[in-house]
């Protein structure tokens, strides 16, 4: 064979072999890595679970043949977005911010659990106009499924739309009576904690703060009263507050100033508690020697509270990840049921 032959020969099995290894899609890539397509997309997404050296060799052979992911067209052939929205409706606290211990603490947490199974959050604060907020988002496209923070008043609106759409689940207070899927703590039963606790530390004289609209704190409400001897259940204070700090410190203030004198309070949050603890320093009444405080979620700041704050603590991790597992599961055609946790009481200085 001449020289010229044999270069002919080289040359085709060279152009043979480029194109065989030519990297023009996620399988050619899958292929080429010896590995699952699925395998190809955690690695080149970030996301889902997989071993490092894994994910460092696929991005070096995507690198290697300059491919890259097209997540929009990816989503697009599959019908899906790849996000999940969370929605904070504040209907009953239109002046409540993101910036919430609780909600921060909440959408840490729930970030992680959907990043763990590939999706991105989409994060809406609604302030709602009218019963169809919610129905327009959806109608939006722009999620595959919907995490709820809060009923807030908008148990309804909830359960319309859960009639007729099935990816959505509610972090709120479980009622047989509702269409809509909640997880969540028993309200009821961490409002008894509290009534058990302060009773037992000899508190008599009684006071709740929180607004009992919320289906939540209602709950909350209720579990506390019914808790204690009827005739200390019937004479406790309700205190209505909106729970910002700002609303609820004044709140405070203003019942300490006008003379009352509780020996023990249950506050149905921790900001809350934490605006009734700085309107007692201010009025000198000695916490607690003279009243005791509890609240409600164990918020991270509540430890560092002067005093440390006792606490009825509800699981916010373990809520997120149960969000997410029964709204995956909704979005997968199963039917799923609420999920309810028991709060346990974390006895600080404050009591």
């Amino acid at each position: 064979m001449n020289r010229e032959a044999l270069w002919r020969v080289f040359f085709s099995h060279s152009l043979a072999s480029m194109e065989e290894d030519q990297v023009k899609s996620i399988a050619d890539l899958a292929r080429i890595a010896g590995v699952s397509v699925s395998t190809v997309s955690r690695a080149l997404t970030g996301k889902g679970a997989l071993a490092a050296k894994t994910r460092e060799r696929i991005q070096s052979i995507a690198d290697g043949h300059g491919f890259r992911l097209n997540i929009a067209a990816q989503n697009l052939r599959l019908g899906r977005t790849g996000a999940i929205a969370v929605l904070l409706p504040l209907g009953h606290e239109r002046g409540q911010h993101l910036s919430d211990p609780f909600f921060m603490a909440m959408l840490g947490f729930l970030a992680d659990a959907l990043a763990d199974k590939g999706y991105d959050l989409l994060l809406s604060r609604v302030l709602p106009e009218g019963d169809g907020w919610l129905d327009a988002f959806i109608r939006g496209g722009r999620v595959d499924g919907v995490i709820i923070i809060g009923q807030s008043d908008q148990s309804g609106v909830l359960d319309r739309t859960a009639g007729r759409y099935a990816p959505m689940v509610v972090w709120g207070e479980r009622n047989d009576s509702h269409v809509h899927v909640t997880v969540g703590s028993d309200n009821r039963a961490g409002g008894a904690l509290a009534a058990r606790h302060l009773f037992d530390r000899g508190r008599r004289k009684l006071a709740f703060f929180g607004n009992v609209t919320v289906p939540e704190f209602a709950a909350r409400y209720h579990g506390f009263v019914d808790a204690l001897p009827p005739e200390i259940g019937a004479s406790v204070d309700l205190v209505t507050t909106r729970i910002t700090p700002d609303a609820s410190l004044h709140v405070a203030a203003a019942y300490f100033a006008a003379g009352n004198r509780p020996d023990g309070i249950f506050a149905t949050s921790d900001v809350v508690a934490l605006s009734v603890l700085s309107a007692a320093a201010e009025q000198g009444i000695s916490v607690p020697g003279d009243l005791s405080v509890v609240g409600f979620d164990d918020i991270p700041i509540a430890r560092f509270a002067n005093p440390p704050l006792t606490t009825i603590r509800q699981d916010i991790a373990a809520g997120a990840r149960n969000l997410v597992d029964l709204l995956l599961r909704r979005m997968a055609g199963e039917d799923v049921s609420p999920v309810q946790a028991m709060p346990d009481i974390i006895v600080r200085e404050s009591s």
